[in-house]
Formats: structure tokens, C-alpha cells, sequence
């Protein structure tokens, strides 16, 4: 059976406040807990008008409070910017108010351009290639015979996955022995060559198997039609992201309306890769055939687009076809 989790980026849509979206944000974890989803993960992003969750560890604290047994994460932390051991030390006070529900991902990250990395970091250089090591660091200070261990000491470390795009990403997090998830909504043409290399390089580390998943973008209505008026806000949403614009999500009126130049048109059909889009037989197949592929039967899915409701209703049809 897939396991299926939500990872949220807290995309604004236009119209609503950053409160309001945050009160939303809680709704959609009680409602797919109750549809049956097993994790609810945060994804961490700095500067943008749109983006509403920049401290994944508040919102996993502030969800885990509102829900009975969501495990809740991080999709992630973004680490080079900042102390590992002061990561740990909010990981297992995670831990200790939620005990056996906390599941954290850190990344590489800078998180914003260079002003906003260097704001983050307290001023310090660039670490972002000091990640393995300060991923390392991580890893002792949050396990048990760690030569420092972090506080609170709760009887169980929170899990650790370590997020990629690649070969090398899933070759360090098999390295160290912690999870890996592969961002198939950022980069999906390295998908199967992370999952089989992960697998196969696997050393017993801080956990004592591997464990993986993928996330990516699914938008599923009521049928292929239907999808695809509901995926005119995340297409213009995902466009307007890449180019540093106003990343509140759109409507769809106002997205239907927009006058996209071929080049726009040519970048949102190549973004297509990054999802699944379809009615419950098309994002079905498209899903089964993805985690064949993969090898993969746990996913995180984001879905950014306008309309609330729909958004829970597609949330509740990708469960329904699933299980």
C-alpha cells in the first residue's frame, strides 16, 4: 500500500493574509489526517511575498498541537545557514512534546539570494559545501552514543532525511545511513538513479535501514478537464516563482486571463515534468508508474493552487484511488 504525506510550502494565494493562510494551513492537516495521511511536512523559504512557511520547526510544533497522530516534518531545514547543534536542540524538544512524530529534513539550501543567505548565517561566508559536514555533525548530536549529545534527551531520536536532487545527494544520505527524499517536483529527470543508488549504498548508520521517499507536484479533479482548470494557478504560481515575482498564488480567472509568451508558454509545459495532472485514472496510473520506476512507495504531495476547497478535495481524491 503507498504511503502518502502532504509537503506544504504554504503558498499564499492572492486575496488571503499570511494568517489567513496559516489558519488554513492547520484546517488541511486535520483534514488529511482524517482522510488517512501519515505525515504532514514543512518546507522552509525566506523573503517571498508568497511563501508563508519560513520556520518549518514552528509550523510542525503548531500542526503536531492540532492533530492526534500526523507525524510531522521539515522538507527542510535549510542547514548550511545555521548551528547544527542548535538544530538538534529544537528537534528534540520537537521530540520530547511529540514523542515518535517528529521527521526531520534538512537541505543545502541558501534560502534566498545572497543577502538574504548571508542575514540567515549571522553574517557568516557561504557554507552550503561545508553541508556533509555539518550534516555529520547533526548526526552525532542527535544520536545516542553521539560523542555530544544535543537536549533534551528523549528515550527516541526524531528521524533524519537528508533532501536531494541527485546521485550525490542520495550517495552522502546512504553514506551516513539517514533517509533521503528526492525532490521530483524540483528536478525529475534524476529520480531513478538517486532511489537505486540510495538503496544499493545503504550503510547502517544513524538509522538502521533506509528509508526513502520522493515529493512531487499532483493536482488531481474530477476528471483530466477538470485538473486542468484547477492547474492554471499552479502553472502561472510556479512561472511567477521562478522568475522572482510575486509569488502569491493567482486565481484562476486571473491566470486564465494572462497573455503568456511562447517562451513562458514552452517553460510551464516543460514544468509539467514536475507533476501530475489528471483526473483519479490519470494520476493514478501516472503515480503507480512513477513508483515503479522509483522504485518508491511513499510520496509527498504539493498541490498549490488557488481554491481551498479544491485543493482538499484533491487531497481527498489522491487518497481515495490509492487506498
Amino acid at each position: 500500500m503507498m504511503k502518502l504525506g502532504v509537503l506544504d510550502q504554504m503558498a499564499q494565494p492572492k486575496g488571503l493574509t499570511a494568517e489567513e493562510t496559516a489558519a488554513q494551513t492547520i484546517e488541511l492537516a486535520q483534514y488529511v489526517e482524517s482522510l488517512g495521511y501519515e505525515r504532514y511536512w514543512f518546507a522552509e523559504h525566506h523573503a517571498t511575498k508568497g511563501m508563508v512557511s519560513s520556520s518549518p520547526e514552528i509550523m510542525m510544533a503548531a500542526v503536531a498541537a492540532k492533530t492526534d497522530d500526523l507525524k510531522v516534518g521539515s522538507g527542510g531545514i535549510l542547514l548550511p545557514q545555521y548551528s547544527s547543534y542548535k538544530v538538534a536542540t529544537q528537534l528534540f524538544q520537537l521530540q520530547a512534546l511529540f514523542p515518535g512524530r517528529i521527521e526531520a529534513g534538512v537541505g543545502r539550501s541558501p534560502g534566498g539570494n545572497e543577502t538574504i543567505r548571508s542575514l540567515l548565517a549571522d553574517g557568516k561566508p557561504n557554507q552550503l559545501e561545508e553541508y556533509p559536514e555539518k550534516l555529520k555533525d547533526l548526526v552525532t548530536y542527535l544520536s545516542k552514543n553521539g560523542s555530544i549529545r544535543a537536549a533534551p534527551r528523549t528515550e527516541e531520536s526524531p528521524m533524519l532525511y537528508s533532501l536531494g536532487l541527485g546521485e550525490n545527494s542520495a550517495k552522502l544520505a546512504a553514506e551516513l545511513g539517514v533517509g533521503y527524499v528526492y525532490g521530483h517536483f524540483i528536478n525529475p529527470s534524476r529520480g531513478k538513479q538517486s532511489h537505486e543508488i540510495y538503496e544499493a549504498q545503504f550503510t547502517e548508520g544513524y538509522l538502521t535501514k533506509p528509508s526513502r521517499r520522493s515529493a512531487i507536484f499532483v493536482i488531481c479533479g474530477e476528471t483530466d478537464e477538470h485538473a486542468e482548470e484547477l492547474a492554471i494557478s499552479q502553472d502561472a504560481w510556479l512561472l511567477h516563482v521562478e522568475k522572482g515575482l510575486d509569488s502569491r498564488v493567482p486565481s484562476t480567472e486571473e491566470a486564465r486571463e494572462t497573455d503568456w509568451n511562447e517562451e513562458e508558454l514552452a517553460k510551464i509545459r516543460n514544468n509539467r515534468k514536475r507533476m501530475i495532472i489528471g483526473g483519479p485514472n490519470k494520476v493514478k496510473n501516472e503515480l503507480l508508474a512513477l513508483s515503479k520506476q522509483y522504485q518508491c512507495d511513499d510520496w509527498l504531495i504539493l498541490t498549490n493552487i488557488h481554491d481551498f476547497e479544491e485543493k482538499k478535495q484533491s487531497y481527498c481524491r489522491i487518497m481515495e484511488i490509492l487506498h
